[in-house]
């Protein structure tokens, strides 16, 4: 093993996982070494529900994200959403609408086929998808959530021709499924400016990979049954330690699929989000107990994509 050991060495890489867990030096742009997030916020009802119990605990979210995609909200849903959003200083984060999933083909949903995952098959896929980008950028959006690498590199060429806003933070989706340093480091040069890592890898997994990049990590430490259910609340202080820049990320055990959402699922949605707030209360506390010297954002700082208020789209 020597030999590879010492070729991934010249190459910049860990040559193994760091289980000494050295402390991370890197840090926003801010000087912040965490931030939080909370996803699956489907639709403005459901965020306006999870606004009301954010204040009522009086935490500081600093990204909401969503997965049924922007191709399922109108205009005007997606001007809401951006609006109340914006008004906080909070990021917004919008799944693109069409892929692999919701497309024709069967494959990624076999037993063998699911590593296609959310990916885009096909050309026409790619053109919907950064139709779906376009259309939430003149509307004010300036972040989504993608889980292909065609797609990346895409938004990469977008931003340089124009198509989208240079400060639109693209978040690569825990769908992707790249865990390894060499391959989420590809992520990051194809264009990623957030990764969300895979999140049953070990603290030293997880160590080698951020020493290998310098975009944000996003990280679950509650995880939805279909990625494995784990609850890794006390694990928060060293993954803040480890891990830093890194979004502490809070989704929900024992919860129905609700991909694609809708009005059917809306009474749902908004007790799951309002359990989310209170799981991250349950977080926070875990931070302000054992590690209150850790350093996390304003509301409002520049690197957060943080939505544009427009009057009407821009053609």
């Amino acid at each position: 093993m020597k030999e590879s050991r010492e070729l991934l060495e010249s190459l910049g890489y860990p040559s193994t996982d760091l289980r000494d867990l050295p402390t991370s030096t890197k840090t926003f742009p801010d000087g912040a070494q965490y931030r939080i997030e909370l996803p699956s916020t489907e639709g403005p009802v459901a965020l306006e529900e999870m606004l009301k119990e954010i204040d009522r605990y009086g935490l500081t979210i600093h990204r909401i994200s969503q997965g049924s995609g922007i191709m399922l909200l109108t205009d005007d849903e997606i001007k809401q959403m951006c609006e109340l959003t914006a008004k906080r200083g909070m990021e917004l984060s919008l799944f693109v609408g069409p892929r692999g999933t919701w497309d024709i083909s069967a494959g990624p949903l076999t037993s063998a086929g699911k590593t296609q995952g959310l990916r885009h098959e096909g050309a026409d896929q790619l053109v919907y998808a950064m139709e779906d980008l376009k259309r939430g950028a003149n509307l004010g959006l300036r972040g989504a959530l993608i889980a292909d690498e065609g797609l990346l590199l895409l938004t990469k060429e977008m931003k340089k021709q124009g198509h989208l806003p240079e400060d639109f933070v693209v978040k690569v989706s825990v769908q992707m499924g790249s865990a390894n340093p060499v391959s989420v480091k590809l992520m990051q040069d194809l264009g990623a400016d957030t990764y969300n890592v895979p999140p049953a890898l070990t603290l030293a997994k997880l160590a080698s990979i951020r020493q290998s990049i310098d975009i944000p990590i996003d990280l679950y430490v509650e995880v939805p049954d279909n990625f494995g259910g784990f609850l890794r609340y006390y694990e928060i202080p060293e993954i803040i330690r480890v891990l830093a820049p890194v979004y502490i990320k809070f989704g929900l055990r024992n919860h129905p699929d609700v991909y694609p959402s809708g009005k059917q699922w809306e009474a749902t949605n908004i007790s799951l989000v309002q359990e989310r707030v209170h799981r991250a209360a349950l977080g926070i506390q875990m931070i302000e107990r054992y590690c209150p010297e850790a350093k996390t954002s304003k509301l409002g700082t520049k690197d957060l994509g943080i939505p544009t208020l427009v009057s009407s789209p821009i053609v």
